[in-house]
């Protein structure tokens, strides 16, 4: 008989040991999730920048159609191929893709997923 309590007992606490153990790795799952990508759930329609709003179509200042503000290394941000003729600027907190010929915003996407 106590041979047997001993079993159960032992039973008992390996399969609630084992529970918390799958558990605590779906938790770590959930602490550590898949790098973001620029898919477009992260995409937004208008921001700011500089005190001033802006929406697709709009176009940007002279500054962000510049060499320094070009993000060449978009792969390192997790941002997709800019489109021809166009390159990835970041304005306010977004990462904001313009055209080079005038300057307009074809697409912008929240900042704070990236890198």
């Amino acid at each position: 008989m106590d041979k047997l309590k001993v079993s159960g007992l032992a039973l008992l606490i390996l399969s609630v040991s084992g529970g918390f153990t799958t558990s605590a790795r779906a938790e770590g799952a959930l602490a550590h999730p898949k790098k973001a990508t620029a898919d477009k759930s992260y995409d937004v329609q208008e921001f700011s920048a500089n005190f001033k709003n802006f929406r697709l179509g709009d176009t940007v200042p002279d500054i962000y159609r510049s060499q320094p503000y070009e993000i060449k290394q978009w792969q390192i941000r997790n941002l997709p191929a800019p489109e021809a003729n166009s390159h990835w600027t970041y304005m306010g907190g977004y990462y904001v893709l313009i055209a080079d010929a005038d300057g307009k915003v074809l697409r912008a996407v929240t900042g704070d997923i990236f890198y």
